[in-house]
């Protein structure tokens, strides 16, 4: 069953629910450009298939930019505990679906994420909901990388954060280049991983350690 109230959108059936939320006006007006813009490549916006396309690209665009509305910090703040641990914690293979800023195609990947606490933890889906909500705006992967990093020192003030990203990138292998093997690895890191090479080693052999 589908219900849609005031731009939310819930699908319920058995064992599944799903909300689907977005700005009314907005959508209104992103559908007039979307329209327009298969009218100039050529096609037909009238026809059944493409009825309300414009509609759904819309709709889609805001929940694929949704990071805009999302304080990253906050997110980070709203669950931080004392805890005197001083080891590292890792967070890998977070999955990654952005789209790149220069031709608005999809990136995609994997991130991982590492902290060494000073007096002060995070809970662990806190991070993923810090890589998601930066993901998911117009990016390069290069800025990612360390607005994840920053985000992670700046609200926790930990001895050192570090940051691997490993991603495809869709306008290098469907378009340009044309290169479809072709993965983009970028790293930012701070404190006790930029001086100590060692836990940076460790770092990067339990990333791509496959433990569990």
């Amino acid at each position: 069953m589908e219900i849609i109230n005031n731009g939310v959108k819930t699908f319920d059936d058995i064992g599944y629910a799903r909300i689907d939320r977005w700005d009314d006006e907005k959508t209104a007006k992103l559908a007039v450009h979307y329209k327009a813009i298969l009218e100039l490549i050529g096609e037909n916006p009238e026809r059944e298939g493409l009825l309300d396309t414009p509609d759904r690209v819309a709709k889609a665009i805001q929940f694929l930019t949704k990071g805009y509305g999302i304080e990253p910090k906050d997110i980070l703040k709203s669950a931080i505990f004392k805890e005197d641990y001083k080891q590292m914690v890792i967070v890998k293979d977070i999955e990654i679906y952005s789209m790149c800023e220069h031709h608005m195609i999809p990136f995609y990947g994997k991130a991982h994420v590492a902290y060494i606490p000073n007096q002060h933890i995070t809970g662990l889906s806190k991070i993923a909901h810090v890589v998601e909500a930066y993901a998911r705006r117009l990016q390069v992967q290069e800025r990612l990388t360390m607005q994840i990093r920053d985000c992670l020192q700046d609200a926790l003030d930990p001895m050192g954060v570090a940051v691997v990203i490993e991603a495809s990138h869709m306008c290098m292998q469907m378009r340009g280049v044309q290169k479809q093997n072709s993965v983009t690895t970028t790293s930012a890191f701070t404190g006790i991983f930029l001086r100590d090479t060692k836990t940076r080693e460790e770092f990067i052999h339990l990333i791509g350690s496959r433990l569990h």
